[in-house]
C-alpha cells in the first residue's frame, strides 16, 4: 500500500508539472481544445480572452467573469494560408444582435490579432464573435464566416487547473498525515483491508 501511495503521489507530481496538462483542453495532440473554432474543415482559429486589469494572471475562453473592465480578445490563425486574407471582426450582444464592437477588414501577416473592448461590455449575458475572412482579389476563394459565443459577467469560478491543484494538495496532505500518524495509518490500512476482502 505504501508503495502504491508513493507511486501515485509521484505520478500526480509529474502531471502537475507537465506542460501538456496546462494547455487549453488539457491534452496535447487531441481535439479537446474548447478555445478554438473551425473556419473550414480541419482549419482552425485559436481564441483566448483576457481581462488584464481585473484578472491579470488569468486567461479565459467561453466565460469571461467581468463586464466593466478592458476585455482583450486574441485570435491566432493555425494555418499560414489565411494570413494573406483580410479579416473582419464583430461582437454582438445576443439574442438581440446588438453590435458592441466592430473592426473593419484588414490583413494580419503575423497570424495573431488582438482586439480590445476598452470599456468591456455593457451588460452580463451572451455575446457572439463574428469573424469574416474575405477572399483575396483575383482568386476563386470563398468568403468564410465563423462564429464563437462567450458569456460575460458570471463572476470567476474555480478553473479545472485550480480544482486539480486543490485535489492534489488535499491528497498530499492526507498522505503526509498517513505517514506521520500511526492511528490514521491503522485506520486507512484497516479500510483497505476490508475493501480487499
Amino acid at each position: 500500500m505504501k508503495k502504491f501511495l508513493k507511486k501515485a503521489s509521484l505520478g500526480l507530481t509529474a502531471l502537475l508539472f507537465s506542460s501538456a496538462l496546462w494547455a487549453h483542453g488539457g491534452a496535447a495532440g487531441t481535439d479537446t481544445d474548447q478555445c478554438k473554432f473551425e473556419l473550414e474543415k480541419d482549419h482552425w482559429i485559436h481564441y483566448t480572452a483576457y481581462q488584464p486589469k481585473a484578472f491579470p494572471a488569468e486567461d479565459f475562453c467561453g466565460n469571461i467573469p467581468g463586464t466593466d473592465s478592458l476585455i482583450q480578445l486574441v485570435f491566432d490563425y493555425q494555418d499560414m494560408k489565411y494570413r494573406n486574407r483580410a479579416v473582419e471582426f464583430e461582437v454582438t450582444k445576443e439574442p438581440e444582435g446588438k453590435r458592441v464592437f466592430f473592426q473593419e477588414a484588414a490583413k494580419h501577416k503575423s497570424g495573431t490579432v488582438m482586439l480590445s473592448l476598452p470599456e468591456g461590455v455593457e451588460e452580463a449575458g451572451k455575446y457572439l464573435i463574428h469573424i469574416t475572412l474575405l477572399p483575396e482579389d483575383g482568386t476563386s476563394e470563398q468568403r468564410l464566416d465563423a462564429h464563437m459565443s462567450f458569456q460575460a459577467g458570471k463572476g470567476q469560478s474555480a478553473s479545472k487547473n485550480e480544482m486539480f491543484l486543490y485535489a492534489f494538495f488535499a491528497f498530499a496532505g492526507l498522505y503526509v498525515v498517513y505517514l506521520s500518524s500511526a492511528g490514521f495509518k491503522r485506520t486507512v490500512d484497516g479500510l483497505f483491508g476490508k475493501l480487499k476482502d
